[in-house]
């Protein structure tokens, strides 16, 4: 491995941007993510913190790796531990996505509250190769587009949803980490241009579905679902 001097003489692994982003994974889970700062990172890393914007813009640059990082190999994953069915399928992609969430609770809500690939996606995801790995696994199992879409919406609800209460009851903060403390000049994404879809052809074609806003009735469906849970439950 390639390394540098350190300041008593020893050595440490040589900069790049991936070591500079588990860097501030790490941080984040001991700091949170308003303790992250390029200061802080640099001082991990023994370097000054100028240093780091060879790499990176700055913070939002920064949390956008952070995010990319945290959900990088999720689809791979879930294609490596199998499935035969859809209904496999979404329990294998659900526990991946939770195992994320256990593993970097204090990171974790950058999933849901950074800003997303595809402006118009809805509910918004900062990872469209999850995106398109969901609707694309959904058709193969004979989804038509209207169901994969629906799927999906009532899927990412639940999952986010219910994951952002789990780190949340572990005393982490979900309500303050997207609150901006620039120090650069991030990418942050604000048209399609920032992701080519091209590489997504399932998310393109149902993008009318995708980007209305169901909200209400995603809620109303699962109040119902909910409902009639509980009431199996009571009458057994």
């Amino acid at each position: 491995m390639n390394t540098l001097s350190g300041p008593s003489g020893g050595s440490r692994p040589r900069l790049d941007r991936d070591l500079i982003v588990q860097t501030a994974i790490t941080s984040i889970d001991t700091h949170g993510v308003q303790g992250l700062t390029m200061r802080r990172v640099g001082q991990d890393l023994g370097v000054a913190a100028m240093s780091l914007y060879r790499y990176v813009s700055g913070r939002e640059a920064l949390l956008e790796a952070v995010v990319e990082k945290l959900m990088d190999g999720v689809t791979a994953r879930a294609d490596a531990v199998g499935f035969t069915s859809w209904q496999g399928y979404l329990q294998v992609l659900a526990n991946e996505v939770r195992r994320v969430a256990q593993s970097h609770p204090a990171a974790f809500p950058l999933v849901a509250s950074r800003h997303p690939a595809i402006p118009w996606l809805r509910p918004p995801l900062r990872s469209i190769e999850l995106v398109e790995h969901f609707l694309a696994t959904l058709s193969d199992f004979g989804f038509d587009d209207i169901r994969a879409v629906d799927a999906y919406k009532a899927f990412t609800t639940f999952l986010i949803g219910s994951l952002l209460l789990e780190v949340a009851a572990h005393g982490e903060d979900i309500l303050s980490v997207d609150e901006t403390l620039n120090e650069g000049e991030a990418a942050i994404p604000e048209q399609d241009a920032y992701f080519d879809l091209q590489q997504a052809p399932h998310v393109c074609r149902m993008q009318d579905r995708l980007s209305q806003d169901t909200t209400e009735q995603e809620f109303e469906i699962g109040l119902e679902a909910l409902i009639d849970r509980i009431e199996r439950s009571v009458s057994q």
